[in-house]
Formats: C-alpha cells, structure tokens, sequence
C-alpha cells in the first residue's frame, strides 16, 4: 500500500502534502523517497519546469512540466514519475497561482508480475484494487465515513483517457497507486477517477471502488441493465459515463500494441455487457443533474471538456478503434469478458 510517513500533530495531515504556493522556485526534501510528483495549479498551461535530486547521482536536469488537463475544479493537475527522488524543485508556469505539490511516496507495495485471474474479466490480466496495493482508509474521512459513497446508474456511454504518466513504467501498479492518491487525497474526489486502467503490457487494472462483491466496476451483477458505479473522471458528466484510462501519455506517442489491443477488447467486453453501441452516437443526461450532451457512444475525454486527453496521437486513432471494437462484437458469438 502507499506507506505515509510521519503526520502532522496538530493538522494530521500527511507530510506527503507537502504545498507550497507562489511563483519562484522552492526546494522540498521529504523524508521518504519520492515515488510520484503531484503539481496542481491555477492558470497558464505551459512554461512550469521541474527537477529531482538523487542520493547518488544529485540533481538531473530541468524538464519540462507537462501542460496538464484541467481537472474537475477547473484547476491543472500534472503527475510525474520520480523514481527514488530525495528532493525536487519546481518553477511553475509564469503567472499561476494557487501552487501546490504533493510528493507521493509509491515506492512500497507490489510490483505486480502475475496478475490474479478474474472471474468477471476472465481472458484479461486483471489487476485488483489489493493486487496493486490500494489504501482503502484513504477513502474515508476522519469521522470514518466514506468520502465518495457508490451510487448506481445505467450505461450510457464508455470514455477514453490517458493518464500523462511514463509511457515504458517499470512498475505501473506504483503508478496505479500514485494516481489513486493523488484522485483521492490532493484533488478530493475520494477515489481514483477511472473505472479501469490498462498498462503498456495489456493489463487491467482495477480503479473506481464499486462496493463488497467481487465484480469490478458494476453492482455485484451484469444482467440486463448492469449498473454503473459512479466515478469523477469526466466533471459533470460522469453518472452512468465508464471510464477506461491507458497509463502513458500520448500527445505524441502512441499506445503499444498490447494496450491498444487490450483496449479494442475491454471495450468490446464493456460494449457486450451494457448494450452499448460502438459506432452510434448518445444523448447523454446526467440522472443526477439533467446536464445533456451529445457524443459518440465510445467517447473520449475532449468530447466532455476542453482538454487535450486522450492525447492528439491516439485521438485520431478513436474511429479505427470503434471499428474494431463493432467486427469484434460481430465476430464473438455471445457476451463478451
């Protein structure tokens, strides 16, 4: 699990918050390695930097910080791998403000080698929440009530995302973990934001928590109309919207083979299940605040919020996709998954 070292006395809030706001330039050294940088802010896209210090080899150079997507408050967020960092700075972008860091230690738990089978995704390689290590006391409060209760709907429409995360991850369950802390702990959604994620190897992780039963993402059963535990990766437009997360980024790069085609086959499974059709269109409304819109039935981020995800380099790739999700459908003969 992720391990948070040493609280705050008086605010009981974990070192690993480690915020800071203002527009210079601020070194932090935590004192537990840092597996994950956290940066939200509030502002200008582009112009932030960052680097890490190393017990070894000291400080690497400066690299650029990503654009970030903007979150479901309006501000950007940016997640960046560490490794075994002892310390960062970070120059955000001139003219933000509201800064703020988190320093996540993911370096413990799992480094997930035979994902467990599954029954629900029987003929993927599925990764439980247990199996990648989630700290599941970090989605309830202090009063010890949870902070993002379930609550059910019907399937609407299936959404695709990318994380902005290493796209060759020596370990991505150290990833899932980071994402997962970050979604739950600095961004306050109460959980990770994705139902699922999918690795550069093809895996599937298991992300939203959808209650006690054993099956991921429904309520216990598929049956005629499954319904969808509510999650936060698309801002006022996520009851009844599942949303599937490729770890990497690609504005530029591509998925691998193996997660585009566990992609086209996890979608496929989802298609199967809901009765979603890949190649139609929906008028979605939120049950829960009436908002509509009108978007593909395999939809991405961008189709729901001004936001570069899932990257210009796997976007244009999305019609293919829904192609090859529907000849799979129409060449599997019963339900998918």
């Amino acid at each position: 699990m992720i391990r948070v070292l040493g609280l705050a006395a008086e605010a009981g809030i974990p070192e690993t918050l480690a915020a800071f706001s203002g527009p210079d330039v601020r070194l932090h050294t935590p004192d537990f390695p840092i597996g994950h940088l956290g940066v939200s802010w509030s502002g200008p896209r582009l112009g932030g930097s960052y680097r890490f210090r190393r017990a070894r080899t000291g400080w690497g150079p400066w690299l650029p910080l990503s654009p970030g997507d903007p979150s479901t408050s309006g501000r950007r967020t940016a997640l960046v791998p560490a490794g075994h960092a002892v310390a960062y700075q970070l120059t955000p972008p001139p003219g933000a403000v509201d800064v703020e860091t988190v320093a996540i230690n993911t370096t413990d738990g799992p480094i997930v080698t035979a994902p467990a089978a599954s029954r629900q995704l029987r003929g993927f390689r599925f990764v439980s929440r247990a199996g990648w290590g989630a700290d599941e006391s970090l989605r309830f409060g202090a009063d010890g009530s949870e902070i993002f209760p379930q609550a059910y709907f019907g399937v609407q429409t299936l959404t695709v995302h990318h994380t902005v995360t290493a796209n060759l991850d020596p370990n991505p369950a150290s990833t899932v973990r980071a994402i997962y802390f970050f979604h739950t702990v600095s961004e306050d959604f109460g959980d990770i934001g994705y139902h699922l994620l999918i690795d550069q190897n093809g895996t599937v992780y298991e992300g939203r928590y959808s209650g006690p039963d054993p099956t991921p993402v429904f309520n216990g059963h598929l049956g005629d109309e499954p319904q969808l535990c509510n999650a936060t990766h698309a801002g006022g437009f996520n009851a009844g919207n599942l949303g599937i997360a490729l770890l990497g980024d690609f504005t530029s790069a591509v998925p691998t083979p193996a997660a585009r085609t566990t992609l086209v086959r996890v979608l496929a499974a989802l298609a199967s299940s809901t009765g979603v059709d890949p190649l139609g269109q929906v008028n979605y409304v939120n049950p829960i605040s009436g908002a509509t819109r009108t978007v593909p039935a395999i939809a991405t981020h961008r189709n729901w919020s001004p936001t570069a995800c899932p990257g210009d380099s796997l976007y244009p790739d999305l019609p293919e996709l829904r192609a090859e999700v529907q000849a799979l459908l129409l060449a599997t003969d019963g339900p998918l998954g």
